[in-house]
């Protein structure tokens, strides 16, 4: 059963003593801990995993003639890891009926040296991109005409809060958003310092999701088509000894 908002803060509350009330709102002293431990947890599991729930594909950015730069579409988010970066022919072309031309990843010096201008010579189709920054790709050559794009790229989805009650991870990997969370309320409750004293709450909950993100990175790779074989399949066990 998955996890919301609510439910996710009454299971923090009943593990660590500490109030709902406390955790989200604070008290004379302390804001609520709650943001900081969401995005604790979050963050160690989204970037642990590499979820095909954290891709999107933005078709929104049209490259103009002559301007060898564009700056990436925010609306799904900050795409924070380009893979994939394509471009429809003939200019003006969409996604629909255009000609898809995957283009080359590539360093800025190397779009630099081979393409240093961009007067009509040195323009054409773009073969290769890099991204120099968070919201910027450069084109080598630069674009000849206007190109309408396709970028594939994985992003942060909005944070668990009482205003987006529930997540992917926490409908499909509930255990692991609550192994995540308690290592940061175990540091938390200890002043963080003190961990150091008595490490033995925070130590307990990472094994404890060391050992649940095992099993969800095995998801994560079949789920993308990376299991045995390239395929959707659970690793098998290996015969001991071999089968003949």
């Amino acid at each position: 059963m998955g996890l919301t908002y609510s439910s996710f803060i009454s299971e923090l509350a009943t593990l660590t003593a500490i109030s709902s009330t406390i955790l989200v709102n604070g008290d004379t002293n302390f804001a609520g801990p709650a943001p900081l431990i969401i995005d604790h947890a979050e963050g160690m599991i989204y970037r642990d995993l590499d979820l095909p729930a954290v891709r999107v594909t933005d078709t929104s950015v049209t490259l103009s003639s002559g301007v060898r730069t564009v700056t990436t579409s925010t609306n799904q988010g900050v795409m924070l890891v380009i893979e994939e970066v394509s471009l429809f022919t003939s200019a003006g072309a969409t996604s629909s009926y255009g000609t898809r031309v995957p283009l080359v990843p590539a360093s800025l010096a190397v779009i630099d040296a081979i393409y240093p201008t961009a007067v009509s010579s040195y323009t054409g189709v773009p073969q290769y991109f890099a991204k120099p920054n968070d919201n910027t790709l450069v084109f080598g050559p630069t674009p000849d005409q206007a190109y309408k794009s396709e970028i594939t790229a994985t992003v942060r989805p909005a944070p668990l809060s009482a205003s987006n009650s529930s997540t992917w991870v926490t409908q499909n990997l509930p255990e692991l958003m609550i192994a995540a969370a308690m290592i940061a309320a175990a540091g938390y409750m200890r002043d963080y310092g003190s961990q150091a004293d008595d490490p033995k709450l925070a130590q307990s909950w990472q094994q404890q999701y060391e050992m649940l993100k095992a099993s969800a990175l095995v998801d994560s790779q079949r789920m993308k088509g990376r299991g045995p074989g390239w395929s959707g399949q659970q690793p098998s066990a290996i015969a001991t000894p071999p089968k003949a």
